[in-house]
């Protein structure tokens, strides 16, 4: 049945921005010193012939979606860009529909784009299910931007009934009739929340730790940040491979920023640590848990939660079972949430909480908001060291998602330079100075904020 309130695209543009990083970000194993930022603008027009303009932007992150040992970062890097460019043709001319509905239709369509390209550049493999999502994240994006602008409105504001007349049984499974995305997201944006800052694994926590000082008057050590920007929330990044490195990374972590810490009297703050998918089994997350514990309590007390530790291919087997670890603390699946078959299995896995990305597309993270929530799973929104527009479109999320506690933002630490120009409009989100992002300002036309 026909919306007077749906679109079609009548126009899709994606452009690219190489982006050098300051320093080197570490995980899982591999390390990443640049990045590309895919810009797309969409041109939608609705039934009445009206048209408007909307933008989204998101880092290529090859290295994190696509890590391989038969395609290298660069194959993968130029693939995913391939990709975003068919997938932005295949768009235009897509019949009318409410943004959802749209970028539903649309994920359909990925496998037959990326054989397309594997095709094309002659590729070993496809495009693996996340790299897609990463790769079409801003053009799917910039549709719900320009939906939201096309009504005068914000985008987290058209998702009721009036606007999308199917429930969320058409798009996850029969227990979610009668439901509706707004039923899923807050009135209004929060005021503020918490930045999870990133502790990447070659970054310098002290003085000891600095080789040679970048001196571009930013904070380089875990202490200078902590003291600037009054820190509250940090995210660990470890090996997942080396248990001892590990522990002894947290107890480092915490031990500077206890000190940190007690120099501007603060006595609360909190840790998330990262595996990047790289423990062997579950036993090894439960031991790991247990030797913080063992060694210093007040440290385990701090860890909020686990990011996926396992890897992304998930199989119901019992060594990829995480139930032991999560009685511990929540573990939140991350890699393997590429639809809601893979959260169902993580659930049954024994996942307890679900890492919602921008980078895998606002249609995909809403939806898989709404099924953790529905669940009463634990929430958190995390980033793809997004710089500029890209960080807008994480912190959108985090800020109209209930439940989401606090919002990571890495690029001011490795690649500040796109931010500089959105900082001048909306300084409480990228200049921090009290540990927090004033999300409130979140609150205009589109997906929140003005394109310029």
């Amino acid at each position: 049945m026909s919306n007077p309130h749906d679109i079609r695209i009548a126009g899709a543009e994606v452009s690219f921005e190489p982006v050098p990083f300051r320093a080197p970000l570490k995980f899982g194993g591999r390390v990443v010193d640049r990045t590309q930022l895919i810009n797309a603008v969409v041109t939608v027009e609705r039934r009445d012939g009206s048209r408007t303009v909307g933008s989204g932007s998101m880092p290529v992150g090859n290295v994190w979606s696509w890590p391989s040992k038969v395609t290298s970062a660069d194959e993968a890097e130029r693939a995913m860009i391939a990709f975003s460019k068919k997938a932005a043709a295949a768009v235009i001319g897509a019949g009318y529909g409410h943004p959802i509905e749209i970028g539903v239709e649309q994920m359909a369509s990925y496998e037959a784009i990326a054989d397309a390209v594997r095709q094309e550049l002659k590729l070993d493999e496809t495009i693996p299910p996340l790299a897609r999502l990463v790769a079409a994240s801003a053009l799917d994006a910039a549709i719900h931007d320009a939906y939201g602008r096309a009504h005068g409105r914000n985008s987290y504001r058209t998702l009721s009934k009036e606007f999308l007349a199917a429930d969320l049984s058409t798009f996850l499974d029969v227990s979610f009739r009668g439901d509706h995305l707004d039923r899923f997201m807050l009135p209004k944006p929060k005021p503020r929340m918490p930045l999870y800052h990133l502790v990447g694994a070659l970054d310098p926590l002290t003085d000891a730790d600095v080789d040679k000082r970048i001196d571009d008057g930013l904070p380089e050590t875990l202490s200078e940040w902590i003291a600037a920007d009054a820190l509250t929330h940090l995210k660990i990044k470890l090996s997942g491979d080396d248990r001892q490195w590990d522990i002894d990374r947290v107890l480092a972590v915490d031990a500077v920023a206890s000190e940190a810490q007690a120099a501007r009297g603060c006595e609360t703050w909190w840790y998330s640590c990262d595996f990047n998918e790289k423990c062997e089994s579950p036993e090894v997350v439960v031991a790991f848990l247990k030797a913080i514990r063992e060694r210093n309590p007040h440290a385990f007390d701090r860890i909020q939660y686990l990011e996926q530790p396992l890897p992304r291919d998930l199989k119901v087997t019992p060594d990829q079972r995480v139930h032991a670890a999560a009685k511990l603390k929540p573990v939140v699946v991350d890699e393997s949430l590429v639809n809601y078959e893979a959260f169902l299995a993580a659930k049954e896995l024994g996942y307890t909480g679900v890492a919602l990305k921008a980078c895998k597309g606002h249609t995909e993270s809403l939806l898989m908001a709404a099924a953790a929530e529905k669940n009463r799973m634990f929430l958190c929104v995390q980033d793809l060291t997004c710089p500029g527009q890209s960080f807008l479109h994480s912190a959108s999320l985090a800020a109209w998602i209930p439940g989401v506690a606090a919002i990571e933002g890495n690029a001011r630490q490795y690649c500040p330079a796109p931010n500089a120009e959105w900082a001048k409009r909306y300084p409480g989100l990228f200049d921090i100075t009290d540990g927090t992002v004033t999300t409130g300002s979140l609150d205009g036309e589109g997906l929140g904020f003005a394109m310029s």
